[in-house]
Order: C-alpha cells, then sequence, then structure tokens
C-alpha cells in the first residue's frame, strides 16, 4: 500500500510522464520489430527511449494483436560433437562471495534463463532470472518479441543499464535503492554489460544439454573474449545438480575457449568442490572429450537403471575413482612373454 505522499508522486509524475512516453511510439519506432523466433539468428537494435516507450506501452495494454507467423530463417549452427573435442579445460576462479551482476561486470553474464525470456517477472517470479530483469528492466522488452527459446537457444542482450539495487533471494527480496551504472560504454554508446539468457530446462538425465550455444563467438579470437560469469545454472527453481552443472558449463566454456568465473552464492563447500575437481582433471591434463565421456560412463553405469531419485554413488567421487583407477592400469608393467 502506498503512502499518501508516494501515491501522490505516481499520479502527479511518474503515470504522466509515462503516457507522454507512451504516445511518443509511433514518432521513435517507425517500424514494426520483428519476432525472434525459434531457429532464427537475427539481432535488434534499440534506444533506451525505445525500450522506454515499448515498456510504457505493455505496462498500459496498448499494444495491438499481430500475426507472429512469419518466415523463418535457418541459422547455420557450428556442430561440436563434444565426445572428441580435444580442448583443453580453461582457466576457473570460483568464489562463494559476490553476485554476477555485481562482480561480473566486462564478463559475459549468464541468465540462468526459463523457456519463456524472463519467466516470472511480470508475476510471482522472484528468482535469479527475474531479479536481473527487475534491476535490469530494460531487459523486460525483450518479452514483446522472443519466441521461447528451444533447447539448443540463446538470447544474447547487449547494453542494459542496472537501475536498483536489493537484498535477499525469493520470498526475502527487497528493494534496497537506486543505482549509478558505472558501466563503460563501447563505440555504439551501449553499456559494457554482455547477459546471455540460456534455458535451465527441467531434466532428470542431464548430459544431453550444453551451454556451448551461449558461450560460442565464431570468428573472434580466443584472447578477445571475456569470461564466462555464471553460477548454479538450473539449480534453484529448476532442481538441477550444481556439480553436474557446474562441470557441464566448464565443459561449454572450454570448448568456445572462455574462462569461468564461477559464483556459488554463499556455497562454501560447493566452492570448494568445483575447485578440487577442476584442479584435479586440469593436473590429469583430461580434455573437453575424456571429461564428456566420464559424464557418459557415470550416466550408463550409475544413473541409467537408477530406480531411486538418486544414484547411489555421485559424481564427483565416481569420476575421482574411474581417472584414478584407469591410471593405475595405465602404470602397470606389461607381461612379457618368452619366445
Amino acid at each position: 500500500v502506498l503512502e499518501e505522499a508516494e501515491a501522490q508522486h505516481l499520479y502527479q509524475s511518474i503515470l504522466p510522464d509515462m503516457v507522454k512516453i507512451a504516445l511518443c511510439l509511433p514518432n521513435i519506432c517507425t517500424q514494426p520489430i520483428p519476432l525472434l523466433k525459434q531457429k532464427m539468428n537475427h539481432s535488434i537494435t534499440m534506444s533506451q527511449e525505445q525500450i522506454a516507450s515499448l515498456l510504457a506501452n505493455a505496462f498500459f495494454c496498448t499494444f495491438p494483436r499481430r500475426n507472429a507467423k512469419m518466415k523463418s530463417e535457418y541459422s547455420s549452427y557450428p556442430d561440436i560433437n563434444f565426445n572428441r573435442c580435444e580442448k583443453p579445460l580453461t582457466r576457473l576462479h570460483v568464489t562463494y562471495e559476490g553476485t554476477i551482476e555485481g562482480n561480473g561486470r566486462g564478463m559475459l553474464q549468464v541468465d540462468f534463463a526459463n523457456r519463456f525470456v524472463g519467466g516470472g517477472v511480470t508475476g510471482a517470479g522472484l528468482v535469479q532470472e527475474e531479479i536481473r530483469f527487475l534491476i535490469n528492466p530494460e531487459l523486460i522488452v525483450s518479452r514483446l518479441f522472443t519466441e521461447v527459446l528451444d533447447h539448443n537457444e540463446c538470447l544474447i542482450i547487449t547494453g542494459t543499464e542496472q537501475y536498483s539495487e536489493y537484498t535477499g533471494y525469493a520470498e526475502t527480496y527487497r528493494w534496497a535503492r537506486s543505482h549509478e551504472d558505472g558501466s563503460e560504454k563501447d563505440d555504439w554508446q551501449r553499456r559494457c554489460t554482455e547477459i546471455v539468457a540460456i534455458d535451465a530446462l527441467h531434466f532428470r538425465r542431464s548430459l544431453d544439454q550444453f551451454a556451448y550455444c551461449g558461450f560460442l563467438r565464431p570468428g573472434v579470437p580466443p584472447e578477445n573474449l571475456s569470461a564466462v560469469a555464471t553460477g548454479n545454472w538450473g539449480c534453484g527453481a529448476f532442481g538441477g545438480d550444481a556439480r553436474l552443472k557446474a562441470l557441464i558449463q566448464i565443459l561449454a566454456a572450454a570448448a568456445a575457449e572462455r574462462d569461468v568465473v564461477y559464483f556459488t552464492f554463499g556455497d562454501s563447500e560447493l566452492m570448494r568442490d568445483i575447485y578440487s575437481m577442476h584442479t584435479f582433471l586440469t593436473e590429469k591434463k583430461l580434455n573437453v572429450g575424456k571429461v564428456y565421456k566420464l559424464l557418459l560412463r557415470y550416466y550408463n553405469e550409475e544413473c541409467k537403471n537408477c530406480s531411486t531419485p538418486g544414484p547411489d554413488i555421485k559424481l564427483y567421487p565416481f569420476i575421482y575413482h574411474a581417472v584414478e583407477s584407469s591410471a593405475e592400469t595405465t602404470d602397470q608393467p606389461g607381461q612379457k612373454t618368452g619366445t
């Protein structure tokens, strides 16, 4: 419930300004906005004024209905076979402190997305994606023209401004204060904030989904690629295995030749587990393909026919044992036969 002074400010200042910017739409958006449909590789560039006008019209429900059918443009996504990928693991920094939006400046920041971009931001949702859309409200406009994400698709958004700071998460979420975004700007005067939305699917057998499509930048030299700022992808409302998802993202980033900055959001035990596993795999010189084969082996041996909610043997102990056993077998001297 608004206090009297707040209500007065809303009705005498904020809403009239929103009406003005909404009425400017025909002058600042002179062409229909194309839809970003599935299996379509396309980009849209918009100014902050255009976004503000679109959001104001969305607030007042003044958009006409339009036919969403249009000719699909099928993009040529690069093929990647993780089973044969010989690229080494890239560098990893993992921490239980900080947040992606607060400490990932200059990096490719992952949005753990619902396949409907924005999730429940205009409803009752208040987890990672919804919070990001609330503090960077220009992201909300993407919901107007982005079709549901397919399992191998992502949405990349560059240049949004952060307007708010917050505390808490889900039911403890609270707006804290206004935020002055000090991010640098590129040659197009866009803020150097790049966000990739990747669908965090509900799935039990988790080895068929990779974040590779969101991390890849064809034609960009690896030395010019920023690190990926990410965390427990699909492990909140989506109930995923944090240790598996961390390893999946590490493999996907390595295949795309990007370093990883991983935030465990206060979970120091998870931080230590991920760091130890990455260090172990790096020291053993296991590349993407070899680690991927270990994931498949774990699935086939421990998960495929498992009747319980989870296998008795967890993923990381399985990998440690499998790698060490393989090393011991390799180190055993061969038997000589006489002639």
